[in-house]
């Protein structure tokens, strides 16, 4: 009986040595990390009566670096002749575009059937505010130092809202392929 107690015991204190050195691990990494809540601009629907406001949203707390959940796994394709893609044709329905002021640029909203990308438009550049995909759909997102890209998918069917500043100030275009 004292042998098996002296067993448990000592499985006890290796279970709990090594849970606490896994907690301890863990802790240490996951103390590097700050979470940010998503920023909510305000967008208006297209169409509302809303008047819009020309304050800033507030700034987010200083955090360290750390990756995106929006942007895939693999790395961005480098903006070269082979990897830029294709000009995507211009679907007939035109997204709705609904401006907001800011203070670093114009945010505007392009909804298609796949879903809405967001954009704040600089004078000379632009950033992805978000992308939220359609039910039923996926999404990706590309970005280099002169174009945002923001796919999403379905099955076969694709939709592209592109925005490049390469050569003059942003501009944006949705294809259907």
């Amino acid at each position: 009986m004292r042998r098996g107690l002296v067993h448990v015991l000592a499985w006890l204190l290796a279970t709990g040595a090594a849970v606490t050195l896994s907690w301890w691990g863990v802790h240490t990494v996951l103390a590097g990390t700050a979470y940010e809540p998503p920023r909510a601009l305000p967008v208006p629907a297209a169409g509302s009566s809303a008047p819009e406001t020309a304050s800033a949203p507030p700034t987010p707390a200083a955090s360290p670096s750390r990756p995106s959940t929006a942007e895939p796994a693999r790395p961005a394709p480098t903006p070269t002749a082979t990897a830029t893609p294709a000009r995507p044709r211009t679907s007939s329905p035109t997204p709705t575009a609904t401006p907001a002021a800011t203070a670093s640029g114009r945010v505007r909203s392009y909804d298609t059937d796949g879903g809405r990308a967001v954009f704040d438009l600089g004078p000379a550049d632009a950033t992805l505010v978000s992308a939220t995909p359609g039910a039923g759909w996926s999404m990706q997102v590309w970005k280099t130092a002169s174009w945002i890209r923001v796919e999403f998918v379905r099955g076969a069917d694709r939709v592209s809202v592109f925005c490049t500043w390469h050569d003059g100030p942003p501009r944006v275009e949705v294809g259907t392929y």
